[in-house]
């Protein structure tokens, strides 16, 4: 058959022979080797998307919960913020459930409870008593300190606290001391020096830098003890030498380096916690419990009820229970603390420089000056001779 070009084309039928005989000379080769052809090999990258990844699935499935659980438990004690947990949860649904497991949640690092006071919900005060219930110290110092100051529940939180105490939880101790020689919760008749002296040592025995410093005056001052300067002044000096390790750390280091070339250079000012030696370190990283609070209160514009004060120093958080719970200023009689160590963190950054006699604050009738009690029941005074007074 021609075409219009000349060109011959075949026959209808033999192209219908073709088909019906496999397809023409290709089919026919491979008919004559027997095998179809090998497929192209796939890339390393590609075997390794594929094949890699089933692979690793497939031993994350068989490998038994036990193990599991220690790699999560060892995750989360190193962990840097919540949302590390929140990571491991979201991975799949084994993870999901070993990771809330007992074990693990027991091994959590405080960061891992660093909740912000904007996020609370009854979601996060769950996962906290879960925690603490599990047996985690600081989700029950976190939680005890939030149910104590924050939801006004004292007797729940002050036992969270204590359970933490028991535990060796330096911060708790220190944080029951306060309670003490507050009389936190209740009237100033429930002031108990003696107790609050007591679990200082505790605390300052396990290196709490405040509970050091707390220590050291009440020993200067005869404050719940009997007064022994030297002993007084050794306390003070260990606190100053702890702070001084913290910041020689590998992290605090530079940070310190560029704090004090600011602070040569433009004038920026710093926390001189070591002020007996000459030295000059950057203020003290707030735990997750008093950030908590300051945020807490400074969200509804102070405590709840009208009267009561906050701790003048930014980084406590700890509001009055109480009308003239905390203690304020022997000079100026504006700033209130709830404790020494707050006192001597405020002084040297901020009201060192703020501090100025006000003629007649101490004719207020608002009771007597004084140690409001205890062995001594002399004002406690630090930072040359600026001390403290009761309402």
């Amino acid at each position: 058959m021609r075409t219009r070009r000349g060109l011959s084309s075949r026959p209808k039928e033999a192209a219908e022979e073709e088909r019906a005989g496999g397809g023409g000379k290709r089919n026919r080769g491979r008919e004559h080797y027997g095998r179809r052809k090998r497929p192209r090999a796939a890339s390393p990258a590609a075997e390794g998307d594929g094949g890699g990844g089933a692979m690793a699935e497939d031993l994350f499935d068989i490998l038994p919960d036990e193990i599991i659980v220690l790699i999560l438990g060892k995750i989360v004690s190193s962990a840097s913020s919540p949302s590390d947990l929140i990571s491991i949860l979201i991975t799949c649904r084994r993870a999901n459930r070993l990771g809330m497991s007992p074990f693990v949640l027991s091994k959590a690092s405080a960061k891992i409870f660093a909740i912000r006071a904007k996020n609370w919900s009854d979601s996060a005060h769950k996962f906290l008593k879960q925690s603490a219930d599990a047996g985690n110290l600081e989700a029950s110092y976190i939680l005890g300190m939030i149910r104590f100051y924050c939801l006004e529940s004292r007797a729940s939180g002050v036992s969270l606290v204590a359970r933490a105490a028991i535990g060796s939880h330096m911060a708790a101790l220190y944080a029951l001391a306060v309670i003490q020689f507050n009389g936190s919760g209740g009237s100033k008749h429930d002031k108990d020096l003696r107790a609050g002296v007591a679990l200082c040592a505790r605390a300052a025995a396990l290196g709490h830098v405040d509970a050091l410093r707390e220590l050291g005056h009440c020993l200067q001052d005869g404050y719940g003890v009997r007064q022994n300067v030297v002993e007084g002044r050794r306390f003070l000096v260990q606190a100053n030498a702890h702070e001084l390790a913290v910041v020689l750390g590998s992290t605090a280091k530079a940070a310190w380096q560029a704090h004090r070339h600011h602070r040569i250079s433009e004038g920026g000012s710093c926390c001189s916690l070591l002020s007996d030696f000459g030295c000059n370190v950057p203020a003290p990283e707030a735990h997750p419990a008093n950030r908590f609070m300051v945020e807490w209160f400074a969200m509804r514009g102070g405590p709840s009820r009208e009267g009561l004060r906050m701790c003048s120093y930014g980084g406590c958080g700890r509001p009055e229970t109480r009308r003239h719970e905390f203690r304020r200023c022997s000079v100026c009689g504006t700033v209130n603390y709830c404790s020494r160590a707050c006192q001597a963190l405020h002084w040297k950054l901020a009201h060192k420089t703020e501090c100025a006699p006000v003629d007649g604050w101490l004719d207020a009738p608002v009771g007597a000056a004084g140690g409001g009690g205890g062995a001594g029941g002399g004002a406690p005074r630090v930072n040359g001779g600026v001390g403290l007074v009761n309402y």
